[in-house]
């Protein structure tokens, strides 16, 4: 796998005979994008940094549902991460960078700790600081600003924008945060021979081999799912728990993209693909999905608190078939409600994944009502 090369610090070496205004230009033109789930241009972030004093924050928060490629290079190659950092750092003239450790994810402090004990001669050369925060257990904190909040000791609320984190980011000054896939694969960049066009999949659910899996983008969705060999014929592909679903039959020939993905009425977000089996009835994984974002919505605004719950109440009772035909539409427009007035994105595809399934499989919902 490209992402488990080995740069041995020859990539930061390099970048270190360059001007800083040249490693970002260099950035800029391998075409590399966030590999998060905003596909936001690298160098574009890194040109856009104000003046002053800058934070570098490594996003390895990874609370998606399904997703684990981040866990997967941190604990095979975290020399890699920590040298792209060094990178990203020199080129944007930051001495201070903080990586954001998910929480379930603790085991993996002392590793990284060690690699950046070892890794001192190459990080006093730029006067770089490396400190590792972690996390509670938050999904909210894998948006930017909730990170933020987060690290300055506050209640992880999202923050309203303008103005964006390269302006007013953490403590008040120029922030850019990137996640873990993005800047590991920095170094790759000023080695040579890297390939843009891989990308790391977490593939889980119904399968006899799950794991990570680094491929092309563009693949088609069924290249994709075979490489995990399916136990059973696949019914639903979901794209984490706020990136919706598609049923597999009918898409099983679409390339995987950021953009045919989002056509289609999903979001690829983390790369992390969930494959449910043709034994797995709808209205029962609608319901597991509504209870994971009752438990992880921050509780601030109305629409992601309340809304979530009765849509989890109706859901309940359809289950139990004492549903009517009446509470399908009412579950349509909670849906709608409830992603056109949330405060922040974590309730704005909070309904993602039940949108798709009343448009994909409304005839198991039906099946269920009197």
């Amino acid at each position: 796998m490209q992402i488990l090369r080995k740069s041995g610090w020859a990539g930061f070496e390099k970048t270190l005979k360059m001007d800083r205004k040249e490693v970002i230009k260099k950035v800029k033109e391998s075409g590399l994008n966030g590999r998060s789930g905003c596909n936001f241009p690298t160098g574009l972030k890194w040109e856009l940094m104000g003046k002053g004093v800058r934070y570098l924050i490594c996003n390895a928060n990874e609370g998606e549902p399904g997703t684990f490629k981040d866990k997967f290079i941190m604990e095979k190659n975290p020399s890699l991460l920590i040298e792209g950092i060094a990178i990203a750092s020199y080129a944007m003239g930051i001495h201070k960078t903080f990586i954001y450790l998910r929480g379930e994810y603790s085991y993996l402090k002392p590793k990284l700790e060690r690699v950046i004990k070892q890794s001192e001669e190459y990080l006093k050369k730029i006067n770089l600081k490396i400190n590792i925060n972690l996390g509670a257990g938050s999904y909210l904190c894998g948006e930017e600003t909730a990170i933020m909040e987060s690290i300055e000791g506050k209640r992880p609320v999202v923050r309203q924008k303008p103005p964006y984190p390269p302006e007013v980011g953490l403590y008040g000054k120029s922030t850019c945060v990137n996640n873990v896939e993005t800047l590991a694969n920095v170094p790759l960049i000023f080695l040579g021979g890297w390939n843009n066009k891989l990308e790391l999949y977490s593939l889980s659910g119904d399968l006899k081999k799950p794991g990570v899996h680094e491929v092309e983008g563009g693949i088609k969705l069924k290249q994709i799912v075979s490489l995990a060999k399916p136990k059973t014929e696949p019914k639903i592909i979901y794209f984490g728990a706020s990136g919706g679903c598609l049923p597999y039959k009918k898409f099983e020939n679409l390339s995987v993209g950021y953009k045919s993905i989002s056509e289609q009425g999903c979001m690829l977000n983390g790369r992390g693909l969930i494959i449910c089996g043709k034994n797995r009835e709808i209205v029962e994984l609608s319901k597991i999905f509504t209870e994971f974002f009752l438990q992880e919505n921050c509780g601030y605004c109305t629409p992601c608190r309340e809304g979530n719950f009765r849509i989890w109440e109706l859901l309940k009772k359809i289950g139990c078939r004492k549903g009517r035909k009446s509470d399908l539409n009412l579950l349509q427009k909670l849906a709608y409600y409830i992603s056109d007035t949330s405060y922040c994105a974590l309730g704005t595809s909070s309904t993602n994944h039940l949108k798709c399934a009343l448009k994909y499989f409304k005839g198991e919902f039906l099946k269920l009502c009197k």
